[in-house]
């Protein structure tokens, strides 16, 4: 990446106006254990409807904690990994040291998903991953249309983006934006969220024996992204549909959150590559 988007990145998180995504993947990764790898890996297989990925080129745009792309490398697939977030990229290289050390087959870069240039080179891939990122790149809909061209004939494009609440998903964009401000607002948000985020949250998944979190995650790691993931766009499940038939694919696999906080889940098929 150049130099000059190095330092509207470093400007971003100075003013706010980004949440260090980076630094609570770093966080998360000091609880990371075999558990959570796996779930991270039947989560995957579960919504890609496959037992394991031999032989598939997996592309993770927004790679975050590196935990997908660990599950998808554990499932036989060759690996392209890429985050806009210098830190993000720290944790994903982190976790290939730990698991793959000198693997060929699982590459690691920072990039950015908005960056055509960039996206162009990457290549057709067998299955592109983009789970609860392209709605924090500030230009959703253009990262939504960047991605497509990455995904190879007969291949699987499985994006989460978070579900629009209206004037729900608005108050929560003010509290994002707040979080992100100052330290004192971080405070006070935290306070105010976190009985409901963090603590009730664990007392109804644990009476009810989901104590896992989908995809391996971490309930605290999870109210912070929240609390701070900004920038923050949302969207309803049937315009995502629109506009990925639009381009082209067929829709697979739904699911939704019951239209209430948190992301919907598509996985489309592309039957010809443009």
């Amino acid at each position: 990446m150049a130099l000059q988007d190095e330092d509207n990145l470093a400007a971003q998180l100075e003013s706010g106006q980004r949440f260090p995504f980076g630094k609570n993947w770093a966080q998360f990764l000091k609880t990371l254990d075999e558990q959570k790898i796996q779930e991270a890996e039947r989560s995957l297989c579960k919504m890609l409807r496959v037992n394991d990925l031999s032989g598939r080129r997996f592309l993770d745009v927004g790679s975050g904690s590196g935990l997908s792309s660990l599950a998808a490398r554990r499932l036989g697939a060759q690996v392209h990994s890429f985050d806009y977030d210098p830190e993000s990229v720290a944790c994903t290289l982190q976790l290939k040291r730990r698991y793959f050390p000198d693997d060929p087959t699982w590459t690691i870069e920072r990039g950015s998903i908005l960056d055509t240039q960039f996206v162009t080179s990457l290549g057709r891939f067998d299955i592109v991953y983009s789970w609860g990122v392209l709605h924090h790149t500030g230009e959703m809909y253009k990262a939504l249309s960047e991605i497509a061209p990455c995904v190879a004939a007969q291949g699987t494009l499985f994006v989460a983006i978070y579900n629009d609440q209206g004037w729900i998903s608005r108050y929560w964009m003010h509290v994002k934006r707040a979080y992100n401000r100052s330290r004192i607002e971080r405070a006070l948000v935290v306070a105010v969220h976190a009985p409901y985020l963090l603590w009730l949250r664990w007392v109804v998944r644990t009476i009810s024996g989901r104590g896992s979190l989908q995809r391996g995650m971490s309930l605290s790691r999870d109210m912070f992204d929240w609390l701070g993931g900004y920038p923050f766009e949302v969207a309803k499940p049937e315009e995502i549909f629109r506009f990925y038939r639009d381009m082209g694919f067929s829709l697979e696999t739904l699911k939704t959150c019951g239209g209430r906080q948190g992301c919907n889940e598509f996985v489309f098929h592309r039957e010809t590559a443009k």
